[in-house]
């Protein structure tokens, strides 16, 4: 089963202002229009059968309805992994979570920098510790700034990692976006057992040469597609991640698969 991670997709009455900012805080231009119905038809386009849609909340009134959107999703679309939220300004989240597991949903979004918070903020503690036998985390890390100045980096997400064994995580960007030799150092050359990689947002910004020594710092088995969707297409994602990182048929298909044992490793296989 080939898996897309690290998808995005907004209500059709706010798609259009979504995709206007992500164009302008990262100056991009976004590949989808940020609906479901794009998302999806790209997806079948490029022969992915999956795709994880990703909900973070960027402010704590905003958890309920991004996890009912989710939900939503989920619930209409055989095709979507939809992954709820957390902030920790949320007063109420142990009930928030035991809500979105008996709804089903997987795992746990987490944004820092779009959010709001730091990820090392002690309020995050007390959630890792309820969330970690139920839920898979995807948590964004990096940006274009030093670690120590960055709500998210490798070494905070290294922290967590230790402090939290059985906690599950996913980071973003192959352990950090514009951090990449950070991430090598500090999340290279170790097989954490709680630890993934995502291949989102990556490419248009390194080397061939740069890609492939990333790909060689980390567990081949622990790495998973993502497209970071509406910014990228799936089907010129696929196409650059092999080319530049000079993948075979059958490696970049162990990439786009992985994501369909850690699922199965972590609940119900995926139907």
């Amino acid at each position: 089963m080939f898996i897309d991670i690290h998808t995005h997709a907004f209500h059709p009455k706010i798609a259009y202002k979504a995709v206007d900012h992500l164009n302008n805080f990262y100056n991009v231009a976004c590949a989808g229009d940020g609906t479901i119905d794009h998302l999806l038809a790209r997806e079948k386009h490029a022969g992915v059968d999956k795709c994880v849609v990703l909900c973070a909340a960027t402010a704590p009134a905003q958890v309920i309805p991004a996890n009912n959107y989710a939900m939503s999703l989920q619930k209409a679309h055989a095709e979507v992994i939809g992954f709820g939220t957390l902030h920790p300004g949320y007063a109420n989240w142990e009930a928030e979570l035991q809500r979105i597991k008996a709804a089903g949903l997987r795992g746990l979004k987490l944004h820092p920098d779009f959010q709001g918070f730091w990820l090392n903020d002690p309020r995050l503690l007390p959630i890792f510790e309820a969330a970690q036998k139920d839920f898979i985390f995807e948590i964004h890390i990096g940006d274009n700034i030093s670690p120590e100045k960055n709500p998210s980096c490798p070494y905070k997400l290294a922290a967590i990692l230790d402090a939290f064994p059985d906690l599950t995580i996913i980071a973003a960007h192959l352990g950090g976006y514009r951090m990449w030799e950070h991430a090598m150092k500090v999340l290279g050359g170790r097989r954490r057992e709680n630890l993934w990689f995502d291949t989102s947002s990556v490419t248009p910004f390194v080397t061939p040469e740069e890609l492939r020594a990333l790909l060689a710092a980390f567990p081949q088995e622990r790495l998973l597609f993502g497209t970071d969707w509406p910014l990228y297409d799936p089907e010129e994602e696929l196409e650059r991640l092999q080319r530049m990182a000079g993948l075979d048929d059958a490696r970049l298909e162990a990439v786009m698969s992985n994501a369909e044992r850690l699922f199965a490793a972590r609940g119900p296989a995926l139907a």
